[in-house]
């Protein structure tokens, strides 16, 4: 069983802690106790069944249909909530490179873990999903504290597969989970462009509050090579040998289209997006973008409150400790 606090740095969580989680968009179920919800929970009202998932609570079973059909069903209840946060983790082999402390996996990985930390403690559900080249394991949304476990252990990935399909991964977390929340995808977005437009668009137009955090190590964005160097692929089996620097002035250029390509496109979806270096402290970079999160809301409240309207725009709340 992998450790769960091997993404959940005690020093970390303590600096983070004081930043609560709320989704930017209108989501379904916003304000607790106000209105019925149609997610699922834990209430006295019966909703449904449906099939057992991995992740499942044992407790949820319903042993008398199981008794009569021998397959496992799960009751599901209405239940009022704040915010359904799921988590779309790259643990692909790209993910694995990485020169200092920590790779892009490991970073990456502890952003996820904080970020559900801090949705579990504001008693809000959040799930996962950790993906390659398809999903390879996915948690249920849940608002148990204990259940950070599932969220590490579903991380814990010891053998990535090739390369990323980023649309199906997408397109299988839009069908998923069908209902408005708040959708973050952490990778390092070496993928085809079209494919994640085409992903993205698709969970805007479901609803869905979406935020991009773009890991990349340092290498990759500077480019710091000089001697002879010999670079091998993560996710093909190929080579090159070269004098890096006859390459850095193409290879940066090259570069500064492709994180303008993405990050236009993210902004022309509706998306927040954020570019994150692994050697950056992991509760500053968070500190900032949340903070960038909660600037936006407040323009944006600001502009509806101008026009004269009702926008029903929540984001990222920083608590103050007194």
């Amino acid at each position: 069983m992998p450790d769960s606090k091997r993404f959940l740095h005690p020093d970390v969580i303590k600096r983070i802690s004081r930043l609560e989680l709320r989704a930017r968009h209108v989501v379904e179920g916003f304000l607790s106790g106000m209105h019925r919800s149609p997610y699922f929970g834990q209430s006295v009202e019966f909703l449904q069944h449906r099939e057992y998932a991995w992740g499942d609570d044992l407790r949820d079973v319903d042993w008398k249909v199981w008794a009569k059909q021998d397959r496992y069903y799960v009751k599901q209840y209405e239940e009022d909530t704040n915010l359904r946060a799921t988590l779309l983790v790259d643990v692909s082999g790209s993910m694995r490179y990485g020169a200092g402390t920590m790779n892009k996996y490991e970073y990456g990985c502890t952003i996820a873990a904080c970020l559900a930390y801090l949705v579990l403690r504001q008693h809000d559900a959040v799930g996962c999903i950790a993906f390659d080249d398809d999903a390879r394991m996915t948690v249920p949304q849940r608002t148990k504290r204990n259940h950070i476990d599932s969220i590490v252990k579903a991380l814990d990935i010891s053998k990535p597969r090739e390369k990323t399909d980023l649309y199906q991964v997408l397109r299988k977390a839009a069908e998923s989970y069908p209902r408005r929340g708040m959708m973050i995808l952490v990778s390092d977005l070496l993928v085809e462009r079209d494919g994640l437009f085409r992903g993205l668009r698709l969970l805007r137009s479901r609803g869905h509050d979406i935020m991009v955090l773009h890991v990349m190590d340092d290498d990759e964005l500077d480019f710091p090579f000089s001697g002879p160097t010999r670079f091998e692929g993560l996710e093909l089996p190929q080579h090159l040998s070269c004098n890096p620097r006859a390459l850095r002035e193409g290879y940066l250029a090259a570069l500064g289209n492709y994180l303008e390509e993405v990050r236009r496109g993210c902004v022309s979806h509706g998306v927040d997006y954020s570019l994150v270096r692994t050697s950056q402290p992991l509760d500053a970079a968070l500190a900032a973008y949340l903070s960038n999160r909660l600037g936006r809301r407040k323009a944006e409240g600001g502009r509806g409150k101008g026009e004269g309207g009702k926008r029903a725009a929540c984001g990222f709340a920083q608590i103050t400790d007194h």
